[in-house]
């Protein structure tokens, strides 16, 4: 069996690949309605009626609001929530939690904001390469951060009354 495969502790164990990208994909689509909505609000609030947003170009601060929204919200979901809750949105929906790869312990800023920021790289170079050859990549964990399956830990073998 694989390293990736091992589970590191009796608690944890690799997700599948659909179970990532389901976490991922949530994950995507809550930092792309918050940008939106916010492009949405500035511009509303800059022209004075909603009506006619759709009658002339999108102005800029649309795409500045929007933009600015989409990097504020994935780093309040990826870094400050999994700070506290050890998740994402996505990964809490999905059952999967962010850990060290050396001990299992709770995740620090620093490789968090790290692992948000590999994020963005991943997309930008790994993604495309991977749609335009159809290759079968697997998104890797990274900075010393991995991300695991949530299992229900093993009944113990000793009884209630103290005996094996």
């Amino acid at each position: 069996m694989a390293a990736k495969d091992q589970p590191a502790s009796g608690r944890t164990a690799s997700p599948s690949e659909a179970r990532r990208l389901t976490a991922v994909s949530l994950d995507l689509l809550l930092a792309l309605m918050g940008g939106v909505i916010a492009g949405y609000a500035v511009t509303v609030n800059a022209v004075g009626s909603p009506g006619t947003v759709g009658q002339q170009s999108v102005p800029p601060a649309f795409w500045a609001a929007s933009v600015g929204a989409v990097l504020a919200v994935s780093f309040t979901n990826q870094v400050l929530l999994t700070l506290v809750a050890r998740a994402s949105l996505g990964k809490l929906a999905t059952g999967l939690r962010v850990i060290r790869s050396s001990d299992d312990g709770r995740a620090g800023f620093v490789r968090l904001v790290g692992r948000w920021l590999f994020g963005f790289y991943w997309s930008i170079v790994f993604v495309p390469l991977h749609l335009a050859t159809d290759s079968n990549v697997e998104q890797q964990d990274a900075v010393g951060l991995r991300i695991v399956h949530r299992q229900c830990v093993p009944e113990s073998p000793m009884r209630k009354d103290g005996v094996l």
